[in-house]
């Protein structure tokens, strides 16, 4: 029984991997003439995601790079940990400067705090446009109606959430989908063991935040692997 559970749950992971890429292929990329695309990168940094935080650190720091080696593309890092602490970079075309500060994260045990993200997002955006928001958690510890409130807000200024979950916290599954769906961008859940589909699925995304379909279609064919399902869903 246990080995037909396993099973079932593994199917699941490999349906979410191959929604999320077709979901990215088919978000239309909002660009503006004559400005880069600009990416927010934000981390849950509570004391629940310690085990893991040195092996994520080094999957973001890959992300970070292939964003910055298809162009065009600002980045900025969002955490949040500890008693009411979020912090956000300054914008940058450099991944390099991304590396320092997210050395000196670490896990602070606290409550989640992902509303300030989304509220942090639809602040810049209403600057200067944002296009597209990866968030990495584990869990969620909030007001869910508040959560998806902000997160529709996101889809009708057009940019896109696209959720990585770490585990297999089915509350927060049911928030995270949700918040993915309202804001038109897509969920897929990641453990250690799906490592290197985490690494090509945050790359798929700078790719696409950067340089739209075309950026992401030529990632693809580069890459191989799950990214190459997003071929066949680009119409």
């Amino acid at each position: 029984m246990a080995k037909n559970v396993e099973k079932a749950d593994e199917k699941s992971d490999n349906d979410d991997i191959a929604e999320f890429l077709a979901k990215v292929a088919g978000t239309p990329v909002r660009t503006t003439p004559g400005k880069s695309g600009r990416l927010i990168f934000a981390i849950d940094a509570t004391a629940s995601r310690q085990p893991t935080w040195d092996h994520a650190s080094h999957l973001q720091r890959e992300m970070f790079d292939e964003a910055a080696s298809a162009g065009g593309l600002e980045l900025q890092i969002a955490f949040f940990r500890g008693f009411g602490e979020f912090k956000a970079t300054a914008w940058t075309h450099d991944s390099r400067a991304l590396a320092k500060p997210m050395s000196k994260v670490f896990c602070l045990g606290g409550h989640t705090q992902i509303e300030k993200v989304l509220k942090h997002t639809l602040k810049q955006t209403k600057k200067n446009p944002v296009n597209a928001v990866v968030y990495i958690g584990d869990c969620m510890e909030e007001d869910a109606d508040r959560l998806c409130h902000l997160s529709g807000q996101l889809g009708m200024l057009k940019v896109p959430l696209f959720v990585f979950q770490e585990g297999y916290d089915r509350l927060a599954e049911q928030c995270f989908r949700q918040m993915a769906k309202l804001s038109g961008g897509a969920y897929c859940r990641f453990d250690s063991a799906s490592a290197a589909a985490l690494r090509d699925l945050l790359r798929a995304v700078a790719a696409y935040a950067a340089g739209g379909r075309k950026a992401l279609s030529d990632f693809s064919q580069k890459t191989g692997g799950e990214t190459l399902l997003l071929l066949k869903q680009i119409k």
